[in-house]
């Protein structure tokens, strides 16, 4: 089995079994996004445990792409805390802005290193980064993180 074939068997099993799906009872922030591109919609939010970790809750529609990323998403950054999450929010929009070149470290990113075949199609990059994007807006809008702190994707 190649590499690539192994990171889409990654990405598909997000899709087809989503981790953490589901919106939060009690959200600090929330953010809803679109790729006006292709359609593909995420809603993610965010709250804190009495610990001071990450409770993110998204919900959302759209490519396999799309999707499985807000599953990696959830799994690389639930019960963190807010900068620990950043450090990793970051590294992934480096990944996808490499246009493939990367050498992602699997340490930091997880199944997300999955995702450095997308980065060398500039029509899909909008895809993976889109529950990230949200994200960043939900921790910025529940007070979780400072603008100042942020990276643009």
């Amino acid at each position: 089995m190649s590499l690539e074939s192994l990171y889409q068997d990654i990405i598909i099993d997000h899709y087809k079994n989503p981790r953490g799906r589901g919106l939060l009872q009690s959200p600090l922030g929330t953010a809803f996004h679109v790729n006006p591109t292709c359609g593909d919609e995420v809603n993610v939010q965010v709250a804190t445990d009495a610990q001071g970790g990450l409770q993110i809750g998204y919900e959302g529609t759209g490519c396999s792409i799309s999707q499985a990323s807000a599953s990696v998403l959830y799994e690389l950054v639930q019960g963190l805390p807010a900068s620990d999450a950043e450090k990793i929010r970051q590294a992934f929009v480096e990944l996808m802005h490499s246009q493939g070149h990367a050498e992602p470290d699997e340490e930091v990113l997880g199944d997300g290193v999955a995702f450095v075949g997308v980065a060398k199609y500039p029509a899909r990059i909008k895809c993976a980064l889109l529950p990230w994007m949200a994200f960043q807006d939900a921790e910025i809008q529940g007070g979780l993180m400072p603008i100042a702190d942020t990276i643009q994707g």
